[in-house]
């Protein structure tokens, strides 16, 4: 519709569809809580597997926001900024609390172990070059639940579970160039196919955990890990432009 000045209004459907995806990328934060609360009573698999809801949200939100041109519709919600605060709570702060509860670290190493989640990350998504104008992320990109995920169905030993989350915390300071696996252009389709499949990979891990015939699955899952450190490192070695952008989306 226009306005008095002749300005052209969205129209009620426009948005209805942008209130939307608002509301769906919100959702997320309650699905994290939902995984929380998993965590707290117990439940390693429930909690798990309203992780990976959160990630399906998180997978389309921003497909969703730019096919409906969300930031133009209602410009004055910063959708970036919603993605930003759910995804620091879904990836961060959930998987760093599931280390809490569940006993993956040794003793007297969970609480050192989760400030530095959460130092690292704070660091990882306020920066102003978060990804890259040609859409990679720079530093390891807090995929802690994924990190927990693998801990905790791989059974490695406390130490060795310490061990890898400090690693992870310092790589998010290092110049690296980590795969966006929805969005960096090189080989996006063979990317998009094998991340699929690692999906469809860790959900089989799920539904047959912990009854067993679960170990193939989790096996398998390991080759897109590999896919995404090699053509990490090939962003990495290859450089590019580092315009900052803002980690949500």
């Amino acid at each position: 519709m226009t306005g008095p000045q002749g300005d052209t209004r969205p129209s009620f459907a426009a948005l209805a569809a942008a209130w939307g995806v608002h509301f769906f990328t919100a959702s997320g934060a309650v699905l994290g809580l939902l995984a929380v609360a998993a965590a707290t009573r117990g439940d390693a698999l429930a909690s798990f597997w309203w992780m990976a809801a959160t990630v399906a949200v998180d997978s389309v939100d921003g497909f969703l926001a730019r096919r409906l041109r969300v930031k133009k519709v209602l410009p004055g919600v910063d959708g970036a900024l919603l993605d930003n605060i759910v995804d620091f709570f879904t990836y961060t702060v959930v998987p760093a609390w599931f280390l809490l509860q569940v006993p993956l670290l040794p003793a007297g190493g969970a609480w050192p172990a989760v400030a530095a989640i959460l130092y690292a990350s704070a660091y990882q998504f306020s920066r102003s070059d978060a990804k890259t104008d040609d859409h990679t992320f720079s530093g390891f990109p807090s995929y802690w639940n994924i990190v927990v995920f693998y801990l905790y169905m791989t059974g490695t030993p406390p130490a060795l579970n310490l061990a890898v989350i400090l690693l992870c915390c310092f790589a998010s300071f290092l110049p690296l160039r980590c795969l966006y696996p929805s969005r960096t252009k090189p080989l996006r389709p063979l990317t998009v196919a094998l991340g699929l499949l690692w999906a469809a990979s860790l959900l089989a891990v799920m539904f047959r955990y912990p009854a067993g015939g679960h170990h193939p699955y989790l096996a398998a899952s390991w080759v897109y890990i590999a896919y995404y450190c090699v053509f990490s490192g090939w962003l990495t070695a290859r450089g590019g432009r580092r315009e900052g952008k803002t980690q949500g989306g």
